[in-house]
């Protein structure tokens, strides 16, 4: 647990880098690319820690869609020319909420 903890506590930093920059809103997220890149990054940072942590503890969250954080990430990555801010505001707005709290729920 001693690494995952240290992945789980960098995952809501991260988090919390995101609710701080969209704070603004939809509209300051789509006028700004400063924050779609500090957004799109943060979301790749927490993709790829999400895939170390162990399998032990996500086994403890079997209904949590691991693979779909995993290739939600490689979608940034390697496409990014498609990347729909759409989408990105959706998973900032609808998944992201969900992911704090399991993660804060992990750490127990």
């Amino acid at each position: 647990m001693k690494d995952d903890r240290k992945y789980l506590l960098h995952i809501l930093e991260c988090i919390q880098r995101i609710e701080e920059d969209v704070s603004g809103g939809r509209s300051a997220f789509d006028s700004s690319h400063m924050i779609q890149d500090a957004v799109l990054r943060n979301l790749q940072v927490i993709a790829e820690s999400t895939k170390r942590l162990s399998d032990p503890l996500k086994a403890t969250h079997p209904d949590f869609d691991w693979g779909g954080i995993a290739g939600f990430r490689n979608f940034l990555v390697h496409d990014y020319l498609g990347v729909d801010l759409g989408i990105v505001w959706k998973v900032v707005s609808d998944d992201v909420p969900k992911l704090k709290a399991l993660m804060l729920q992990m750490l127990g």
